[in-house]
C-alpha cells in the first residue's frame, strides 16, 4: 500500500512539473520593437570637391625677346588691359620711327603734287601754248615770204620744225597736268607710297605692342614663370591667370550614386581649412560622360550668393548634397526590414494579438539607416527587431529607440574623404 502511494505521488509530481513546463514555454517572450511614427527623413551624399574658376589662361609672348620688367606677383589681382610683362623694345621703336619718317616724306610729296606741282604744270602748259602760237605765226609768215620768193625753202623747213617742237612741248605740259591731277599717275604713286609707309607704321606698332603683355580680362595671377633678363620665345607660358567669373566647385562622384543626383539639388559646403564656416551651393551640371578609368562622373556646383573671401583656387572642400527629403514620413530602421526580390517591397515582423506575424510593406525614400514606409503599416504599429524568434511566438513588446543612422559608405571616386551619409530629422 505504501509503494502504491509513492508511485501515485511521483506521478502527481511529474504531471505538475509537465504542466509548469508547458506554462513556462507558453509565457510571452519580451522582445525589442520600434513603434512606427512620423518623422522627417533626409538623404544626402557627401564627397570631396575642389574650387575652380570658370577658365584659366596661360599668357605668353608672341615674339622672341628679353624681359625688361615683370609687373605682377602670384596671387595679385589684375584688371583687363593691365600691363603684366614688358620686353625690351629699343629696336622696334627705331623701326617705328623710321616708318613714321617715311610716312611724313610721302605726305609731303603728295601735298607738293597737289599744290605747287599742279601750279607749275599749269604754268608750263601756258608757256608751251604761247610758244606754239608764236611758232605757228612764224611758220605762216615764212610760208608767205617763201611763196613771194623772198626766203628760201630751207627757211620754211626750219619754221615747220619749230612749230612741231612747240606742239610737242604743249602736249607734254598737258600730260604733266593730268599726271598731277587727283586721278593722275604721279598722285596715285605718291598715295601708294603713303599707304606703304602707313602699313609699315601699323606693322611696327603691332610688333611693339607684342612686347607689352597685358591681361585679357579681370583675373588673378596663379603662377609666374618669368623673371627680368630672361629670354622668352613664342609658345612658352609666362603667367597663368584665373579669369574672374562665377566660382564653380567640381567633384568626382562614383557612378553608383548617379541615380540620386539631379540638377538644382541644394548642397552644404565646408572648407577643410575653415571647418566652422559652412556655405550653400546647388548642383549646376552633371557630366554626360563617365570616366571609364575611375568609374566616376564630374558634378559641378554653383554657389548660392557671394563666394566666401577665404576660397582659393584648387582648395579642397567637403560637399553634402541633399538628394531626397520627406518632411513627414513613416520611418523604420533598415535593420527591421527583410529583403525581397522587389527592391520597393520588403517584409517586416509585427506584433498582432500578442504574437509575431509577417507583413509586406511598400517602401519609398531610403537611406543607409532608415526607410520610408508607403504601404502596409500605420503609425503606432510595433515592428519587431529580433529576427530569430519563430512566427506565432507569443511576445511582450519592449519599445526601444530606433537606430536610424546607417554606417557610412564611399560616394566619391578615389577619395577616402568622400562618404555617403544619411540623416534623420536634420
Amino acid at each position: 500500500m505504501k509503494r502504491w502511494l509513492r508511485v501515485l505521488l511521483v506521478a502527481v509530481v511529474l504531471v505538475l512539473a509537465a504542466g509548469a513546463a508547458l506554462v513556462w514555454m507558453q509565457r510571452p517572450v519580451e522582445v525589442d520593437v520600434v513603434e512606427l511614427r512620423h518623422a522627417p527623413l533626409v538623404r544626402t551624399l557627401q564627397f570631396a570637391a575642389r574650387v575652380e574658376t570658370l577658365s584659366r589662361v596661360d599668357v605668353g609672348s608672341t615674339v622672341t625677346g628679353r624681359v625688361e620688367k615683370v609687373l605682377v606677383r602670384e596671387g595679385e589681382s589684375v584688371r583687363e588691359g593691365g600691363l603684366l610683362v614688358e620686353l625690351e623694345s629699343a629696336e622696334l621703336r627705331a623701326t617705328l620711327a623710321q616708318a613714321q619718317a617715311s610716312r611724313a616724306q610721302a605726305q609731303a610729296r603728295l601735298a607738293g603734287l597737289r599744290s605747287t606741282g599742279r601750279g607749275s604744270a599749269q604754268a608750263a602748259v601756258t608757256q608751251a601754248q604761247a610758244a606754239l602760237d608764236a611758232a605757228q605765226s612764224e611758220f605762216a609768215r615764212v610760208q608767205q615770204l617763201v611763196a613771194q620768193g623772198f626766203l628760201s625753202a630751207s627757211r620754211l623747213d626750219e619754221a615747220r620744225r619749230a612749230r612741231d617742237v612747240a606742239a610737242a612741248q604743249l602736249a607734254t605740259a598737258r600730260t604733266q597736268v593730268q599726271a598731277v591731277g587727283e586721278a593722275g599717275t604721279e598722285v596715285a604713286q605718291a598715295q601708294a607710297q603713303l599707304s606703304l609707309a602707313q602699313a609699315s607704321i601699323d606693322a611696327a606698332q603691332a610688333r611693339l605692342a607684342q612686347t607689352r603683355l597685358r591681361a585679357p580680362a579681370d583675373a588673378v595671377v596663379l603662377a609666374r614663370a618669368v623673371e627680368p633678363g630672361q629670354i622668352v620665345q613664342p609658345g612658352k607660358a609666362l603667367l597663368t591667370l584665373a579669369l574672374d567669373g562665377p566660382t564653380r566647385l567640381s567633384a568626382q562622384v562614383d557612378e553608383r550614386f548617379l541615380d540620386q543626383l539631379a540638377l538644382g539639388q541644394p548642397a552644404s559646403v565646408l572648407a577643410d581649412a575653415y571647418p566652422g564656416r559652412r556655405f550653400a551651393a546647388r548642383v549646376l551640371s552633371i557630366s554626360p560622360a563617365v570616366d571609364p578609368q575611375r568609374g566616376a562622373i564630374e558634378v559641378t556646383f554653383a554657389l548660392q550668393g557671394e563666394a566666401p573671401a577665404f576660397l582659393r583656387e584648387d582648395m579642397t572642400l567637403s560637399i553634402e548634397v541633399e538628394t531626397g527629403r520627406r518632411n513627414r514620413a513613416l520611418v523604420l530602421p533598415i535593420a527591421a526590414l527583410i529583403r525581397t526580390a522587389d527592391v520597393n517591397i520588403a517584409r517586416v515582423r509585427v506584433i498582432e494579438d500578442g504574437r509575431i506575424e509577417e507583413r509586406d510593406v511598400g517602401l519609398g525614400l531610403r537611406t543607409l539607416g532608415a526607410a520610408e514606409v508607403r504601404l502596409g503599416l500605420e503609425e503606432g504599429d510595433e515592428v519587431v527587431l529580433d529576427m530569430r524568434l519563430p512566427l506565432g511566438q507569443r511576445v511582450r513588446a519592449r519599445v526601444v529607440e530606433p537606430d536610424l543612422h546607417g554606417a557610412s559608405a564611399a560616394a566619391g571616386a578615389g577619395n577616402g574623404a568622400a562618404q555617403l551619409t544619411n540623416m534623420m530629422g536634420r
